[in-house]
Parts: structure tokens; C-alpha cells; sequence
């Protein structure tokens, strides 16, 4: 079963150095029909104006993973991680007993946009940590999926505490590549950039598809430049 959550249903939260909007429930914006998908709980993309950001502030008891688009963010925190992250870039915080940071635009000219994740953790009260990695695309030779997160941290992707396989597809127009859904597994689809078909029905940036009771999905580039983050996630 194919359910989709259209980029205009989303909620948005729109101030002068920020545009944001919310796949599932977050912050003000509230529906009690879209409260996540399984352990996935929260997919905000953000759009936040030249040196404007978010000052210092806490997390506890999620897995948090942002992953740039375009632009560069600048993270600071209080285990005493300073770096700026830019697009192709991924991020892991675990909140753990608590943390506490801040993101600003690094840059004075260009917009950062960005997609900010967050993951309920099989266990609570781990002790709070930090990962970065660059993914290094390069180019025509790049494989379609690449796993960015894992609970072991494999293919040199960031480690997350949750039984959740997280890749990034990027599809050239007609491209095609098949995922297998296993017995006791869930998918979720999020369109970053551009346009795909999902099992022939077509999707466009911003675009989310909880999947279940699906033996395989079949997702075919149609835009230049298209990417989508892929989310295998223990059964509903």
C-alpha cells in the first residue's frame, strides 16, 4: 500500500529568515492524523535566510540526523562540536540525557535548505553524541542508493540507535532502481529534489510515501537532478 503525504499538505511555518515545512506534526503546526510513521517522527525541510539560524537550544531522547541540500549550516554544541556542514553533507546528533545547539546560515549571501530528521531511539537515556559525514557524489558512476545511517554505521554512514536503514537515492531521468520490502519492514519515501515515479505513480519535491504490505517498490528518476531520501524502518 502506497499513502501519500502531497508537499502542500504539509504544515508550514513561515517567519522573515525562515520557511519551513513539516511532514508530520511539529511545533505549532498540529494534526493528530500525522503524528509520524512508525519510529520516524519528524521530516521539516528548512529554508533559513543568510546568517539567520536557530540559537542555542535542548534536545533529549532522539536521533537526530539533518542532511544539506544546498548552502552551508554552521552547528555548534555543548559537547564542544563546532563545524559547518554544506550540501552533501550529513549529520547525526544523539540527544540522549540532553543536548544543547545551535544552527545558523554560514553564509552572509546564499540560503541554506536543508532536511532535519528526527528518529525515536530504541533505548532512552543514552549518553549524548555527534557525527558528521561527507558522502563525496561523484557523479555519472555514483550507485542509486547509497545507505547514509544505520544502527551499525555501515558503508561509512553515520550510526543511529534504531533498527532504521536510511539511504539517499539520486536517479538520473529514466534510471530505475527496485527496493525489496521485507515481511516485518516499512518504507518511507521523501522527494528532496526533483521528480520521480513510485511504482508509476509520479512524485515531485517535497512529496512523502508511507509504504506497507508491498513486496518491492519500483523508483524511476524522471527530473534531472532528482533525490529522495529512503527510510526502511521496522513493520507499523
Amino acid at each position: 500500500m502506497l499513502k501519500v503525504r502531497a508537499a502542500n499538505d504539509r504544515g508550514v511555518a513561515r517567519f522573515d529568515w525562515l520557511d519551513s515545512r513539516h511532514s508530520f506534526s511539529f511545533g505549532h503546526y498540529y494534526d493528530p492524523q500525522q503524528m509520524g510513521f512508525g519510529v520516524l517522527r519528524v521530516i521539516n525541510e528548512d529554508k533559513i535566510s543568510p546568517g539567520k539560524g536557530f540559537g542555542m537550544h535542548s534536545h533529549q531522547d532522539m536521533e537526530i540526523i539533518t542532511y544539506i541540500l544546498q548552502g552551508a549550516l554552521e552547528h555548534q554544541d555543548s559537547l564542544g562540536n563546532r563545524s559547518i556542514i554544506r550540501a552533501g553533507d550529513v549529520q547525526r546528533m544523539t540527544a540522549g540525557t540532553g543536548i544543547r545547539h545551535s544552527e545558523f546560515n554560514a553564509s552572509t549571501q546564499d540560503t541554506v535548505h536543508l532536511l532535519q530528521i528526527w528518529i525515536v531511539p530504541d533505548t532512552a537515556g543514552l549518553p549524548p553524541g555527534y557525527e558528521e559525514i561527507h558522502l563525496d557524489f561523484k557523479g555519472e558512476n555514483d550507485p542509486p542508493l547509497r545507505l547514509i545511517a544505520s544502527r551499525q554505521g555501515q558503508a561509512r554512514g553515520v550510526t543511529i540507535h534504531q533498527d532504521v536503514n536510511l539511504y539517499v537515492a539520486r536517479l538520473h531521468p529514466d534510471q530505475e532502481v527496485t527496493y525489496p520490502l521485507g515481511s516485518e519492514r516499512s518504507l518511507w519515501l521523501q522527494v528532496a529534489q526533483g521528480s520521480f515515479e513510485l511504482n508509476d505513480r509520479p512524485l515531485t519535491t517535497g512529496d512523502g510515501v508511507g509504504i506497507t504490505e508491498l513486496a518491492e517498490i519500483t523508483l524511476r528518476g524522471v527530473s534531472t537532478g532528482a533525490e529522495a531520501l529512503l527510510f526502511d524502518l521496522p513493520k507499523l
